[in-house]
């Protein structure tokens, strides 16, 4: 990925990569997101898509906390991995978050 928006794209990955790992434990309070395998992916420079695996549970309020600590246009899905667990994944429209210079 190169030029202006590929580094743009980078750059806002690792400001939101950087804020979850600053706020979850204060917004995950269960940590049923802190801890878990997450990977981090940029789809087409222009979309991030960031997904905890080995999910417990999860309540709604999370999610709406974690969408506030992203802080910008996303989506949640929260999708079944096994009987147990749960896949939960953020979709972050990284076009949207230019002005985002937190």
């Amino acid at each position: 990925m190169s030029g202006p928006r590929g580094a743009a794209a980078l750059a806002r990955l690792d400001r939101v990569r950087q804020r979850l790992e600053d706020a979850l434990p204060r917004v995950d309070p269960h940590h049923r997101l802190a801890g878990r395998p997450v990977t981090y992916r940029l789809i087409d420079g222009g979309t991030l898509e960031i997904t905890y695996r080995d999910v417990p549970a999860i309540a709604d309020a999370e999610l709406l906390a974690v969408r506030r600590v992203i802080g910008a246009e996303s989506s949640c899905t929260v999708t079944p991995q096994t009987a147990e667990t749960l896949t939960v994944r953020f979709v972050v429209a990284v076009d949207a978050a230019r002005g985002d210079e937190a």
